[in-house]
């Protein structure tokens, strides 16, 4: 046989070779990534779930666990303590709180533009605008009457002896018609549209300047400083989570969900889905231009001043260069998937 024969039979066959054990190679690994929520599973999460459901996190390399929170769950010190990769803040108050008390986190996407806190009132009570609250009983939480009730005081003249205490429970509220309560957008009107019978009037707070971000991605600085490629691709994988969960088929996320709380429904996850897109929790302002997550330094800047005004903080007690890293959004991510769901 000749030779150039013999070698052109040997080099088919170590192609041969070469394709069979490219065939039978093991997937690179996935990188494993831990994110903890600040509550149990709710239609708030639901981006998060979506990117899990639908195999985006694997698309970008992850593998992804969602730790769910809790009344006994403490997820933030998890993070403190390097069980979690992740932890979902409530809002830009917390990133105050952790550079004032020298706690290494940083923000690195807010999911929400709004914050979803309200105050709820009952319809036909002559309150038409924001101010008619102030000649309502509030019942508002200790939590509320440390932070954004300074607000309400420093910028709108609420009063201290119109607020009584809200344990979480509306039969108070739904009582007295000449009272007004605390709640998520998202949550509690839903509740007492279905407990009272009514529509209740509502009053979103960030529509009146209460400009925090809210639901915001947070995790160590270490992280940031050593592996900005996993904080990127768990950042970009997440909005674009958040697009299909709101714009397209959220079935499979809703599922996981619900198996994860139980005593939900899917009737309660919807209506807070249409409550968070009619009210612009997620998708509005500055994310319509940069992407769901978008953040700026100068909005966080105003809203430290409004706090400082409250006397939340004093002028210089908080770095806000530390705050956030922006450097994670405003990059346009999802909004073509947007476009292809929705068409605008």
């Amino acid at each position: 046989m000749p030779f150039f024969t013999i070698a052109r039979r040997m080099v088919a066959a170590m192609v041969l070779v070469a394709a069979a054990s490219a065939g039978s190679a093991p997937a690179l690994a996935l990188d494993k990534v831990t994110f903890g929520t600040n509550w149990v599973a709710e239609a708030e999460h639901g981006g998060f779930y979506q990117a899990a459901a639908d195999g985006t996190y694997k698309k970008y390399g992850l593998d992804v666990t969602i730790l769910p929170g809790g009344p006994n769950a403490n997820n933030r010190m998890l993070l403190l303590v390097d069980k979690l990769d992740f932890y979902l803040s409530a809002n830009t108050l917390q990133g105050f709180d952790a550079i004032e008390n020298d706690i290494p986190t940083v923000e690195v996407a807010a999911m929400f533009q709004k914050d979803p806190q309200v105050l709820i009132a009952h319809p036909d009570q002559g309150i038409d605008k924001f101010e008619d609250l102030k000649k309502l009983t509030l019942f508002i939480s200790k939590e509320g009457v440390a932070t954004y009730f300074q607000w309400l005081k420093a910028d709108y003249g609420f009063r201290d002896d119109q607020v009584k205490p809200y344990t979480f429970n509306p039969q108070p509220f739904l009582a007295d018609k000449r009272s007004a309560m605390q709640g998520y957008v998202t949550s509690e009107p839903f509740a007492i549209e279905q407990q009272g019978k009514f529509k209740p009037k509502i009053f979103l707070l960030a529509d009146q300047g209460f400009s925090a971000y809210s639901t915001l991605v947070e995790t160590r600085r270490d992280l940031v400083e050593k592996k900005p490629d996993l904080v990127q691709r768990f950042v970009d994988a997440s909005i674009i989570g958040w697009y299909n969960y709101l714009y397209g088929d959220r079935h499979a996320a809703n599922a996981l969900m619900l198996k994860e709380n139980p005593e939900m429904t899917e009737e309660e996850i919807e209506a807070s889905v249409e409550l968070m897109k009619s009210q612009g929790i997620v998708d509005s302002g500055e994310s319509r231009d940069r992407g769901i997550g978008a953040m700026n330094n100068g909005r966080i800047r105003d809203f430290y001043e409004s706090m400082v005004r409250a006397g939340l903080y004093k002028q210089d007690d908080v770095d806000l260069s530390k705050v956030a890293a922006t450097q994670f959004v405003n990059r346009r991510i999802g909004l073509d998937i947007k476009q292809n769901l929705v068409g605008k």
